[in-house]
């Protein structure tokens, strides 16, 4: 459909700054590197003058060599220092724990790496703990594992000189919320151990004195934190609202680039009929697969990426069957790669890649981060991976030894993947995505208080570093109304008899991962969040591990344990829902004549009650079964619009055509929100109603996923002209003569996508979008403030979803 040329980019280099230990600049040689590209030296110094700094250049463009030049002048001159290195993952820690052991082993032996995450033996944890200055570990282990216990790591926090946050692009939505949160928290105790031991105030809200590095001690003020992100619009403002503190950015890459061929690819239809006799495009997966299987076929080294588990099981387990017909010796060379593998699992294939016994890898995200991977020469990228800035890091993993090399994106059956393959100007002359955070969502907040009440009393004075002093207190007082901390006269205190950490799982909904036993076996396969089970883990899922298949036989959630058996089926299974919304408050609302486009919090109940079992490669629906699982309240943020019904025959639609124009623009809608809310398209749901109890009107809702929302919704909102453009351009642009997946079917709709009618949405979207732009919905720019309905029953943090 479209080819792109992204020419190759020569470096510009530096000396190295003149405090460079010769021995640290000899250890980073090791790597052939003889001098720092201008962007790694820039950014290393302003970090040494106590500038909190992101890095925001492309994939491959040394990113971690400024925080090592940084972190390694620093802990030369001052012995006593200390560096925490934050990763989103295990696999891109334990990939930068190598490269500091080899600048240890090279010549720079004052750095004392050690890793601290799940995966670390008891032994070792207390060795790091005591001994290391340069602590690799992630997010969730510092919630959990770190801070409760910041009595043991005084030493390392009252000398902790950077704190650097890796692939800080990632931490966007309510993940990133949460980080964002557990850094002002990580900030708070660094500032009661480098005070002396006082009550911490507002840590790390500014430069660090202007202290350059290695002189005798540390600021009070808190450490230089020092992000290392893809290019995104705004990164010195995005990365300010996570650490919580004013942040410059470097953005001009220095760096060389081999040049990139990056062809678009729409799959053709096939002679298959999905729901209501709607055309099929062959799968992205399915095209990928045979992808990978011809480069692999003439020795190319190649990753391809998917959004999801059992799509980058799928590709790979594809690949392998078309590889095996070629050359027996071929399929071996295959793999998937995704979360929830046991450690050892994920190291193989690490090492496979590096090493170059593998020549292709289905991937899910995880290998998006910063892994060193040299030598690739293509990239696939199978769907529209979410944001502009995702598909531009992926796409920079081909050429990274400076090869020309290619990648291509082949577009799912979406309405998202069908816009973007059909105007390649949306993803190249577009600036890309802001990151949506929102620290002070109640949702997020209030526990995170509570875990750091639990760490050192919060203080009248401190509650500033979490975010407005007024709010704050506000919620903190309600959490002492329901019980959860008390009132002292210095302060509120943690007195719960619950561990305070466990109210807060950084990447689900509090419930934990459950585990996947092989009930012939009895062997732990791996692990899935708790949200996910209902979707993936019901009783009949095809559930696929490292190319191998099993069947659930139970779900028990009390136990947190999913059970399976080995299979062979050659079908897969998706999940089939439906939602009821209810509308607890208007927060902001644009009158546009009869209709209203409105926001706020709601309370939605969804059910998943079937699901289907899907050809494995054309996607042609064999069956449907039902499903008897408890449904699930969620409270938390929508967009949504209204008008009169009779206002939209005037516009052009009958009573009769009323509920399938509502249905089938809901459902584009939400496959086309990630154009401006950086979202994930399972991250959002959506309900339509010919008539609407809290409306008395046809209206459709757009919601977040999450408990007080994640922002998209609210990007939404504010970005509605847009939005809606995008949408009705793909309803329009769309081959298919009354709704597909590619525009207007939904693969979660517990309605069997019925009924659905495509003209009725275009001329809907249409009316809508006329509406709104005479009444000047897009009032501002994409904003960072979350709307988050008030906080009930409990601290709660996480997410679940829905679509009808």
């Amino acid at each position: 459909m479209h080819v792109r040329h992204l020419p190759e980019r020569r470096a510009v280099t530096v000396p190295w700054p003149e405090r460079t230990p010769e021995a640290l600049a000899h250890a980073l040689g090791g790597s052939g590197v003889l001098e720092p590209w201008r962007h790694q030296a820039e950014a290393a110094a302003l970090a040494a003058d106590g500038t909190h700094v992101v890095l925001a250049t492309g994939t491959a463009s040394g990113k971690s060599l400024a925080y090592q030049l940084a972190a390694g002048i620093a802990l030369h001159e001052d012995p006593t220092g200390t560096v925490l290195y934050l990763s989103p993952t295990k696999a891109l820690a334990a990939d930068q724990l190598q490269a500091w052991r080899a600048l240890a082993r090279d010549g720079a032996s004052w750095l004392r790496p050690a890793p601290y995450d799940g995966d670390t033996d008891p032994a070792d944890r207390t060795w790091a703990r005591e001994h290391a200055n340069v602590l690799l570990t992630n997010p969730d282990m510092l919630h959990v594992g770190i801070l409760p216990h910041h009595e043991r790591w005084s030493r390392f926090f009252r000398r902790l000189r950077f704190v650097v946050v890796d692939e800080a692009h990632v931490y966007r939505g309510v993940f990133g919320s949460h980080v964002a949160v557990l850094l002002r928290r990580l900030a708070r105790v660094c500032a009661h151990y480098r005070s002396g031991g006082g009550a911490p105030g507002r840590a790390g809200a500014g430069r660090d004195g202007g202290q350059s590095a290695g002189t005798a001690a540390p600021s009070a003020a808190g450490p230089v934190f020092i992000g290392a992100s893809a290019t995104s619009a705004d990164p010195a403002a995005s990365f300010s609202r996570l650490i919580g503190a004013p942040a410059v950015a470097v953005t001009e890459d220095a760096s060389p680039h081999g040049a990139v061929t990056v062809g678009f690819w729409e799959p053709e239809l096939t002679d298959k009929r999905g729901e209501n006799g709607a055309p099929v495009r062959r799968s992205a997966t399915a095209e990928g697969a045979g992808m990978m299987a011809d480069l692999a076929v003439t020795g190319t080294r190649t990753i391809a990426f998917i959004r999801s588990r059992r799509g980058a099981e799928s590709m790979a387990s594809a690949a392998k069957r078309e590889l095996a017909e070629v050359d027996p010796s071929l399929p071996p060379r295959v793999a998937a790669y995704r979360a929830g593998y046991l450690p050892e699992e994920r190291r193989e294939v690490e090492t496979a890649l590096r090493t170059g016994r593998l020549l292709g890898v289905a991937s899910t995200p995880a290998l998006e981060l910063g892994i060193d991977i040299a030598g690739l020469d293509a990239v696939l990228v199978a769907g529209w991976p979410g944001t502009r800035a995702s598909f531009f890091q992926q796409v920079g993993r081909a050429g990274r030894a400076g090869q020309e090399s290619v990648a291509l994106y082949v577009a799912g059956d979406d309405p998202l993947d069908t816009y973007v393959v059909h105007h390649p100007e949306a993803v190249f002359e577009l600036a890309v995505e802001d990151s949506v955070t929102d620290p002070a969502n109640p949702h997020i907040l209030a526990p995170h208080l509570c875990a750091a009440a639990a760490e050192l009393p919060l203080v009248p004075d401190g509650l500033g570093a979490f975010g407005d002093p007024v709010e704050v207190r506000t919620l903190v007082e309600q959490l002492v109304t329901e019980g959860y901390l008390r009132r002292r006269p210095a302060g509120w205190f943690w007195t719960h008899p619950e561990h305070a950490a466990s109210l807060v799982s950084l990447r689900d909904d509090g419930g934990g991962p459950t585990d996947i036993i092989d009930t012939e076996t009895g062997a732990l396969l791996g692990t899935m969040g708790s949200p996910q089970t209902h979707y993936q883990a019901h009783p009949g899922a095809v559930y696929v591990h490292q190319d191998r298949t099993y069947l659930v036989e139970d779900l028990d959630e009390d136990a947190h344990a999913v059970l399976v058996r080995r299979a062979w089926p050659d079908y897969f299974t998706q999940a089939r829902d439906i939602t009821e919304i209810e509308i607890l408050d208007t927060v902001e609302r644009v009158e546009a004549g009869e209709l209203e486009w409105c926001t706020g919090p709601v309370k939605v109940t969804t059910q998943v009650v079937s699901y289907q079992r899907k050809a494995m490669v054309s996607g042609e629906v064999l069956g449907e079964e039902p499903l008897e699982l408890p449904a699930r309240d969620l409270f938390t943020t929508a967009v949504w619009f209204h008008c009169p019904s009779e206002v939209l025959v005037a516009a052009g639609l009958t009573m009769d055509r009323l509920p399938g124009s509502l249905h089938a623009a809901e459902h584009a809608m939400i496959g086309l929100l990630p154009i401006v809310a950086s979202n994930d398209r399972w991250d959002i749901g959506g309900v339509s109603m010919a008539l609407h109890p809290d409306t008395g009107q046809p209206s459709v809702f757009v919601y977040d996923g999450h408990p007080g929302g994640a922002g998209f919704a609210e990007r939404g909102f504010h970005e509605a002209e847009t939005w809606l453009q995008a949408t009705l351009d793909t309803v329009r642009s769309c081959a298919c003569p009354s709704g597909c997946p590619s525009c207007v079917q939904s693969p979660k709709c517990g309605n069997r996508n019925n009924p659905l009618d495509k003209a009725g949405a275009a001329t809907l979207l249409r009316f809508v979008l006329d509406r709104v732009r005479a009444a000047g919905a897009r009032t501002r720019q994409p904003g960072i403030d979350g709307a988050g309905g008030p906080a009930r029953d409990r601290p709660s943090a996480g997410h679940g979803s829905g679509e009808s």
